[in-house]
């Protein structure tokens, strides 16, 4: 049995290929203004890629906030239930799941089968979420990477009051005008926006293990942050992008089994 997932993010589509419970291909592409031409593509080539054509899929499962944009999905489900089922095929131990994406984030409870108990969904503004960040960046005229990296050399950091990422980029040029330093701006960023994920989080009863997963769990600035404000260890699975995909793919399955 062969069976695929597909997460349609704000950002990017992510594509996940399972054959037998065990992930065969996964591609990764940019959403471009013709969402279905964006899906269509990057689902084709990472077709190509694992030497199958769509009638060798079985099941076909899309999320994310564009899920209703796949009409070749035979079925589509929300983020919080793949990432569930995503991060308990690859981390078992974990019980609660924090994802943080480009334009919202969530935190999700859930038992060793992946059911949700809870959960809780920023998406209200970007400064909760990876496009926070972006933008920060921009504004300092540097790549994400280097924001990174600066952040893990601050020496202090500095409140940034905003709770809307446009009016929190001019609290950054102000602080880059005034001449401080360029990596407590970044830990700043890091920290206002781990603060936020946090309140967040904190809604729900944690329970550990902890796993975070989504573009942004590549930012290692942004990770040591969310350490120091959470004040818990976390799982930083392999594949931290693909969770969602990945659980749609065994929800995939699931379903064929019913």
């Amino acid at each position: 049995m062969i069976t695929a997932g597909i997460d349609v993010g704000a950002k990017s589509v992510k594509v996940l290929i399972i054959k037998d419970h065990d992930i065969m291909n996964k591609g990764m592409g940019f959403m471009e203004m013709d969402r279905e031409r964006s899906i269509q593509k990057i689902f084709d080539k990472c077709l190509a890629e694992a030497g199958l054509s769509k009638n060798d899929i079985d099941y076909i499962i899309s999320t994310g906030a564009g899920r209703k944009f796949v009409p070749f999905a035979q079925s589509n489900s929300t983020m919080v239930t793949c990432d569930a089922i995503g991060i308990v095929k690859l981390e078992p131990s974990v019980r609660t799941l924090i994802d943080i994406g480009a334009n919202d984030a969530r935190a999700v409870r859930f038992d060793e089968t992946g059911k949700v108990i809870d959960f809780a969904v920023n998406e209200k503004c970007a400064a909760g979420a990876g496009a926070f960040v972006e933008a920060m960046a921009r504004a300092m005229e540097v790549s994400l990477e280097e924001f990174s990296e600066l952040s893990l050399k601050a020496e202090k950091t500095i409140p940034i009051n905003a709770q809307c990422a446009i009016f929190a980029e001019s609290e950054v040029v102000s602080l880059v005008h005034e001449e401080t330093a360029r990596n407590d701006i970044c830990r700043s960023v890091h920290d206002a926006m781990a603060g936020r994920i946090v309140s967040m989080t904190k809604r729900l009863l944690l329970e550990k293990d902890i796993a975070v997963v989504g573009g942004v769990a590549l930012n290692k600035g942004m990770m040591d942050s969310l350490k120091k404000d959470l004040k818990m260890d976390f799982i930083i699975p392999k594949d931290a992008e693909y969770i969602g995909a990945l659980g749609a793919a065994v929800l995939a399955g699931q379903e064929m089994n019913k």
